[in-house]
């Protein structure tokens, strides 16, 4: 053999070997963790912290997500929430990622709240939260933001780990921020008519760049052929609608807040081969199902998990690996002591 063509086989076969390294380095299995809703004051969740961190943090999960809302809905929104939230995330070993909630910023208009502008919590969050392009965590990770670090739609976040597409999203409960009448607009809240105005404003603006960003993270999930897609929001967005016989609730885009953006995932979805795991918060009741978009029309590769929430300071441990069927393993996790 001469020297060229021993050199064509020697990069041969050395091509060969690292695209089965690299083959098999997608394949590997790994898992993630996720929780929220927590701590809330009045459920005197601060003390179940600890224990909850500390049990993640003894797991073999590659990183935490947080599915919003750092404290109750009937609490002050002072700057301190944001220190202490930061604080908390920090305590994990492995990156930890946030993703907001109603309760910091949407629903700061109540009076019991404080009654402070709810659009300028929103700012101060991004502000703050979202300073700095990686993760929080002992160990940070890099991540895409729709916008420049602490800019309106920086939190709207982006990473790979596994040949899996990982997305947070800013899509929190309380209707998404979308105020559909006036007594909604001044019931048990410091807003007038022009700050609800605004909202509505904020929130078309936002579902819009919602949307954009959900399109983009399947256009890459589809290029780089990921066998799943994880989109991470905080909002229950009543996927339970329509619950009646000769009504269909989601028929009016007006109604709520969700539909529009429930429509693109379910489009996206229809196109894609991919599982599509959507992740949520809101209601406290841990969840997994297929609820998208009724009995009669499922949509097989969405599945719908709900984490825990306060008072049950427990989380979630979801192992990734493409050869299940489902791609997606879920696992409740129940911390013993709280």
């Amino acid at each position: 053999m001469t020297r060229h063509r021993l050199a064509c086989s020697v990069f041969a076969a050395a091509s060969i070997l690292l695209a089965a390294g690299a083959a098999s380095a997608q394949d590997q299995a790994f898992s993630f963790g996720l929780w929220g809703d927590l701590p809330y004051a009045k459920s005197n969740d601060l003390p179940k912290i600890k224990g909850l961190i500390d049990d993640m943090n003894a797991s073999d999960i590659a990183f935490a997500m947080f599915d919003g809302d750092i404290k109750d809905g009937s609490s002050k929104c002072d700057d301190q929430v944001f220190t202490d939230a930061i604080a908390m995330f920090n305590a994990f070993k492995m990156p930890s990622v946030y993703v907001p909630g109603d309760n910091e910023w949407t629903d700061c208009h109540r009076t019991n709240n404080g009654g402070y502008d709810n659009l300028e919590r929103l700012d101060h969050m991004r502000k703050v939260m979202f300073a700095d392009p990686q993760s929080f965590g002992g160990q940070k990770m890099a991540m895409d933001h729709q916008a420049a670090p602490g800019e309106k739609f920086s939190e709207n976040t982006r990473f790979v780990h596994g040949n899996i597409v990982f997305v947070g999203l800013n899509i929190p409960g309380s209707n998404n921020n979308k105020v559909n009448d006036d007594k909604t607009c001044t019931a048990k809240s410091a807003r007038t008519k022009a700050q609800c105005d605004a909202d509505n404003k904020e929130y078309a603006e936002r579902d819009s760049a919602n949307v954009a960003w959900m399109h983009q993270a399947f256009a890459l999930a589809k290029t780089q052929k990921s066998p799943g897609i994880v989109l991470v929001f905080q909002a229950d967005p009543w996927f339970d609608l329509p619950e009646t016989e000769d009504k269909n609730e989601r028929d009016d885009p007006n109604s709520d807040g969700y539909t529009n953006f429930l429509k693109a995932v379910v489009d996206e979805a229809k196109a894609y081969d991919g599982q599509v795991l959507l992740v949520h918060g809101d209601t406290h009741f841990f969840k997994l199902d297929h609820p998208l978009l009724d009995q009669a029309h499922m949509i097989e590769n969405i599945t719908r998990l709900e984490t825990f929430g306060s008072p049950n300071a427990h989380w979630v441990k979801v192992t990734v690996d493409p050869r299940y069927r489902e791609v997606f393993l879920v696992q409740p996790m129940i911390v013993k002591g709280n």
